[in-house]
């Protein structure tokens, strides 16, 4: 169950760790963090414009105050630029939008020096910024490759505004899950575009590799919120998707082991049922016994374990034809 807790750890920052380094909505309140002004004498000789990731260790968290999904500074720049999504264009206007539409862009890099607290979305409007893209996801008629590249775009955006304020509470554990729903969802659904197969494969490869680091910062936030022995209510399903991954024969997951990985799982996760579907799937799928498969995924599978084990169907029925 997704719990309240008094404080949190400001200095742990799950948003950037790896799974080798590990530690719905939900009714939680919002709970107060430290926050300080960044040290900038910590960073003076770094070179202007740096990775998010060195930014954010070389600097301590910033408080943002930005009211709107996108800085007005961001939105009239890129109103000049003509850089303005479908979604984002006011009346189809391409050099037009309003706080209502436009989103915030993800940055690759950036200028330390243009690093301010009104350029940062506080944790209720990067809450809002969310939900407006997950409705968005649901509502729009538009094509999925257009809505996948907007949305995955500006949940980057908002995974690196959580970074750099060094959020790590219970509602970031929400947000966090949605984000990882919306990548999973888009692995089933971009197998169903009908465009060019070199680039869906680039736009695969890619959602993939943001949903790993989505599931290594999940895990991390599970584990700084966790009290004693207790699970969070969505903990053994989201856990289960790791395992899954390694469906994939060179897993996007990661090089660790998952005796490794299972070592450092509490009783309680190993034994659920998500996990023990998750488990007996991959051990299925590996010795080809292809009945029990088919079996165990029809009976037991969520809606969100299928859209992993969705594409390794087809491998299991060519095994399965085999044998007949």
């Amino acid at each position: 169950m997704i719990r309240n807790h008094p404080s949190q750890n400001p200095n742990a920052s799950a948003t950037s760790s790896s799974f080798s380094s590990p530690s719905s909505n939900s009714d939680s309140r919002h709970r107060n963090h430290a926050t300080t002004q960044p040290n900038w004498n910590r960073i003076s000789n770094r070179p202007q414009r740096v990775p998010l990731e060195e930014l954010v260790a070389t600097t301590q968290s910033i408080v943002g105050t930005c009211p709107f999904m996108c800085p007005e500074k961001e939105r009239s720049q890129r109103e000049r630029l003509r850089d303005l999504a479908v979604f984002e264009r006011l009346d189809g206007n391409p050099m037009k939008s309003s706080s209502s539409l436009a989103v915030k862009k993800f940055c690759r890099t950036i200028s330390v020096k243009e690093v301010h607290a009104s350029d940062i979305r506080p944790l209720s409007v990067l809450e809002d910024t969310l939900d407006y893209l997950m409705k968005l996801l649901d509502s729009s008629d538009r094509s999925f490759l257009v809505l996948h590249d907007f949305i995955f775009d500006r949940t980057r955006s908002i995974r690196q505004d959580l970074s750099m304020q060094i959020i790590n509470n219970d509602q970031v554990i929400c947000m966090y899950e949605k984000m990882v729903r919306f990548h999973v969802t888009s692995n089933h659904k971009l197998r169903r575009c009908e465009d060019d197969t070199t680039i869906l494969s680039s736009i695969h490869h890619l959602n993939m590799e943001q949903l790993t680091k989505c599931l290594a910062s999940l895990y991390n936030l599970y584990d700084i919120n966790r009290t004693s022995d207790s699970v969070f209510d969505n903990e053994a399903e989201f856990r289960s998707l790791y395992v899954l991954l390694h469906l994939e024969t060179h897993s996007h997951s990661t090089g660790e082991s998952l005796s490794s990985w299972f070592s450092r799982l509490s009783s309680s996760i190993i034994c659920s049922k998500e996990m023990c579907f998750a488990r007996r799937v991959l051990r299925f799928f590996r010795m080809g016994n292809f009945w029990r498969f088919f079996h165990t995924v029809a009976s037991e599978a969520t809606n969100l374990q299928l859209c992993i084990i969705e594409p390794y169907i087809m491998e299991m029925n060519k095994e399965g034809d085999g044998q007949r």
